[in-house]
């Protein structure tokens, strides 16, 4: 997946901004508190919570790239911490509510409300169990194998797993690899359902409904408004979808025969060369137009040059730098994990991780020599100069302007790997010509376009569940249902309540919420199209690189430095000129990509069958 931050619990609380204070007793004067008060109050919370955000982020770190039943503890105890006090200050909190406060003090009290994304139970044994659970169920994926055969000689992780789904063209193979991770789940099942239990009681003592609505209220937005926005910018797509999935369908039936084709018209899960089909464009060389002018392969390039890990994240670094930002600190390289270790369990995930809310960013990744882990660097440092763009801010605005934002900086830099720039940089010769366009929008859309539905129903799926509206007998079933209806992919054997498939993508027992890598898809282009523009580039959208321009960079930089301290639509105003999120520019991106799919296929029948939801029979 090239959409990677925060992902273990601990960092998952800490970039959502954690408040931290010490219980004080109330003064006498407690029942008419003093805006002077508030803003005391509010200090002290953001002085404590550094140093105490810092250590559970050391012991998510230590977690992540060392993954045991003692690293797991320590981090389970400092998250757990990070949690106890925050529910503590939230309680505390209200004895404000009714204080007109400036806006800055006032945005920051909401923002405390809003911090959490797991809320927990102010019960300190329930609050344990909270815990341990959810870093229980983070190792359990990190430490997830499929044994081919059951041959423990030949166990693979995800990490492993994701080349071989990437590469192979074998039917038996491919199913395999499919079941066999998506056994990881199955035992995570009654423990992710006494999380959601756990979670949900903390969410209600926090004053929202459940954890799902939490989750939605944190987009300067009511969460009615912001399910609906969702459905409007998926409404703007979905047209370019059903035409690329009409396409790669008909192309996956000429190259595997009846074992691509169903009756419904969807696409078997585990033949679009991704463990979750997500994103297809490992299987470009099936899809890839007839008689294709010849273009390139920067993964290929990259591994003839004998390329190493740091060198690959030294592009990355170097486009920023040529829009005018400062270079990683030393420290980014003594710390960061850029290729998997040898001697013990790590999450291989891409993240990126701001240790000290300062200068000590890092990443972490299990890097190959690939084109996807190219694109990935460049997303992942996104995130970092992000960090350290908002460092100045005060704790509780350093932050993405929402969680979207922080996902799309790095990928809008990605769409600027264009033949221009990689011929700038030396890795090609000479820029294909004008009619390689179409191969070239054909792979950025099986995976821009194609991770949209997944994108949207992760969290409607989850959202289900917190509500209530899917119980835990009916998972499985649920999980499908979405898949089904927004993606057309079907699984490649038959599913049921034994399994447990939402434990197979990380972002589920990992508590990551997902609506934010949708929304990154959409920021994505409009940030990138705001940047072309500040360029000064005319021309087709998908040629623009604005790799060199100091003004695109200043633009860019003007948006990071505001953190969280502005709600959203002013920070997309900051950088674009606009106040709403709008997949127009998308849609332009790809619109000669859109003319000539619909020129392929002409005489396909678009679109699949759904089978009536059996949950809503109920």
């Amino acid at each position: 997946m090239k959409m990677r931050s925060f992902l273990s619990l601990v960092s998952t609380l800490l970039l959502t901004a954690c408040p931290i204070l010490s219980a004080q007793p109330l003064s006498p004067a407690a029942s008419q508190p003093t805006v002077a008060e508030a803003q005391a109050f509010m200090d002290k919370a953001e002085v404590e919570l550094l140093d105490l955000s810092n250590l559970a982020a050391r012991a998510g770190w230590v977690q992540a790239t060392f993954i045991t039943d003692d690293t797991e503890i320590v981090a389970a105890k400092e998250g757990e911490r990070v949690i106890a006090r925050t529910t503590e200050l939230v309680e505390q909190s209200k004895r404000f509510d009714a204080l007109n406060l400036p806006p800055d003090l006032k945005r920051k009290f909401l923002l405390l409300r809003l911090s959490l994304t797991l809320p927990a139970p102010n019960d300190p044994k329930l609050r344990t169990e909270l815990t341990q659970t959810a870093a229980s169920l983070d190792g359990s994926y990190g430490r997830g194998k499929y044994c081919p055969g059951g041959d423990e000689t030949k166990c693979m992780g995800i990490d492993e797993l994701d080349v071989r789904m990437a590469k192979s063209r074998d039917l038996k193979e491919l199913e395999e690899l499919w079941v066999g991770w998506h056994k990881v789940g199955a035992p995570m099942h009654d423990r992710y359902a006494r999380f959601v239990d756990l979670s949900n009681q903390g969410a209600r003592e926090l004053g929202f409904a459940d954890t799902g609505v939490l989750w939605r209220s944190g987009y300067d937005m009511t969460p009615q408004e912001f399910s609906a926005d969702l459905e409007r910018l998926w409404k703007q797509v979905e047209p370019l979808y059903l035409e690329l999935h009409t396409y790669v369908r008909h192309r996956l039936i000429q190259k595997y025969g009846a074992a691509a084709e169903r009756p419904d018209g969807m696409i078997p899960a585990h033949l679009l060369g991704n463990m979750w089909a997500q994103e297809w464009g490992n299987v470009y060389d099936i899809v890839a137009p007839p008689l294709a002018p010849q273009t390139y392969d920067i993964g290929q390039i990259l591994e003839a040059r004998h390329t190493e890990p740091r060198q690959l994240v030294g592009y990355g670094e170097d486009f920023f730098k040529s829009l005018g930002f400062a270079p990683l600190p030393k420290s980014f390289w003594g710390r960061s994990q850029l290729t998997k270790p040898r001697d013990r369990d790590v999450v291989c995930h891409a993240s990126a991780w701001d240790v000290d809310n300062d200068m000590d960013v890092r990443l972490k990744m299990c890097i190959h020599i690939s084109s996807d882990d190219f694109t990935t660097v460049h997303h992942e440092l996104g995130h970092n100069y992000y960090q350290m763009a908002y460092r100045k801010q005060p704790f509780l605005f350093r932050s993405g302007a929402n969680d979207g934002f922080h996902e799309a900086i790095g990928d809008s830099i990605a769409l600027s790997i264009t033949p221009e720039y990689l011929k700038k940089i030396g890795l090609i010769d000479k820029i294909p010509a004008a009619e390689a366009d179409i191969p070239l929008l054909l792979h950025t859309a099986l995976d821009k376009i194609a991770f949209l539905p997944f994108g949207l129903m992760i969290d409607k799926w989850r959202w289900e569940v917190f509500s209530g509206q899917v119980k835990p007998a009916d998972y499985n079933k649920a999980w499908w249902t979405l898949r089904e209806k927004y993606q057309g992919v079907a699984p490649p054997v038959n599913r049921s309540e034994t399994d447990f498939d939402p434990g197979a993508k990380y972002h589920i027992p990992g508590n990551t919420p997902y609506a934010r890598y949708f929304l990154a898809r959409v920021y994505q282009f409009q940030f990138y199209r705001a940047m072309c523009r500040a360029a000064g580039y005319q021309g087709p959208l998908n040629r623009c690189s604005f790799y060199g321009s100091k003004e695109a960079g200043a633009r860019l930089n003007a948006m990071l430095e505001l953190g969280q301290s502005k709600p959203w639509p002013e920070a997309l105003k900051a950088m674009t000129g606009e106040d709403k999120a709008d997949a127009s520019a998308m849609v332009e991106y790809f619109q000669p990509l859109l003319t000539w799919l619909k020129e392929q296929n002409r005489g396909e029948k678009s679109g699949w069958t759904v089978a009536p939801d059996p949950l809503k029979a109920k």
